[in-house]
């Protein structure tokens, strides 16, 4: 009946809204999707593609919580697609029934943030740890107690200004469970993280490539494939692997409820999970692809981009219960009052 109703709809163009005709709007991480592809598909479809970007996944909620946010894809990471499905914030696509469905590796289907594959397709994946400029720092980068209980990195450190990826840091490195409602074990994140902000001279998610590439800052906590583009324009940076594992995170494709431009998202969505197209995607991003790419045409290996292949533990954030949420929350409210 559904398949009907569309087949009925696709012949009845008057009924759809002038604004669903020639217009895609997209929320997504700054700088994550690959302009030279913007416009093929532009070219392609005639579709006019507008791109708006944020910096972290709490603005991403935040726009959408707000509600009409006039977009028609957003990018969050895992556990934010479960909390964004659990407040009816986003739109069933069927997820399952798109071509591009068939392109992700096996791992990525049926996952926990959506089950049912109704509302996301997965952009890339990748880890959050810390790296360094090696012009100003040459001592190891093994451990997390590198950057949260630094000796020779002491006042030259730079964090994220929120707390998602930081605090789950934190949380491995000294053994609590992510998302624990245990306020005695946030309490011991929250003293590691008070007794190191005397050497954290910012906590910012912008301008990371400058402030790390120019020495402005020795350390900062970041992502593995900026950190390889940051190599490979030739700064001397390392991302370092601490033997208590990094934070692993994976973007999707999601279309918030209420979207103008559902089948218009859904045509981006096939574009860019096609194999010719991901492959570009991948050697534009430097993040791991979810989708099946070409090999021969990949520019990033495991000799070349160490940064993409961790040797370490890898602990994907997870979504929390208010009660943890708020814990976490607090944390880091009072970190930076």
């Amino acid at each position: 009946m559904k398949k009907l109703l569309l087949a009925t709809t696709l012949i009845l163009p008057v009924a759809l809204p002038a604004a669903a005709e020639g217009e895609l709007n997209i929320y997504a991480w700054a700088d994550s999707i690959s302009p030279d592809l913007i416009a093929k598909f532009s070219e392609e479809t005639g579709i006019e593609v507008n791109v708006d970007s944020f910096s972290s996944n709490e603005d991403a909620l935040t726009k959408l919580q707000a509600g009409s946010s006039g977009y028609d894809l957003v990018t969050p990471s895992q556990h934010f697609v479960k909390i964004m499905a659990d407040e009816g914030l986003l739109e069933d696509i069927d997820a399952y029934e798109l071509d591009a469905y068939d392109q992700l590796d096996e791992r990525w289907q049926g996952q926990w943030w959506d089950p049912e594959n109704d509302y996301s397709i997965p952009l890339a994946y990748g880890t959050a740890g810390f790296s360094v400029n090696r012009d100003k720092y040459d001592g190891p980068v093994d451990s997390w107690s590198v950057l949260f209980e630094p000796t020779d990195l002491a006042g030259s450190i730079a964090l994220l200004s929120y707390p998602d990826e930081v605090v789950s840091a934190a949380q491995l490195y000294l053994g609590v469970e992510y998302c624990t409602e245990d306020k005695a074990e946030m309490k011991k994140v929250y003293d590691l993280l008070m007794e190191q902000k005397p050497a954290v001279v910012a906590y910012t998610s912008d301008n990371i490539e400058n402030r790390l590439g120019s020495g402005e800052v020795a350390a900062h906590f970041w992502w593995d494939g900026n950190t390889l583009r940051l190599r490979n324009s030739g700064a001397n940076v390392e991302y370092a692997m601490p033997k208590e594992g990094l934070v692993g995170w994976l973007d999707s494709f999601v279309v918030p409820a209420g979207a103008a431009n559902v089948d218009n998202a859904k045509a981006f969505i096939e574009f860019m999970s096609t194999v010719e197209n991901a492959t570009e995607q991948y050697n534009y991003y430097a993040h791991s692809a979810p989708v099946e790419i070409d090999e021969s045409k990949a520019l990033y290996t495991k000799e070349n981009a160490p940064e993409l292949f961790p040797d370490v533990p890898v602990v994907f954030a997870q979504a929390c219960s208010p009660a943890a949420q708020d814990l976490v929350t607090k944390v880091w409210t009072d970190l930076l009052r």
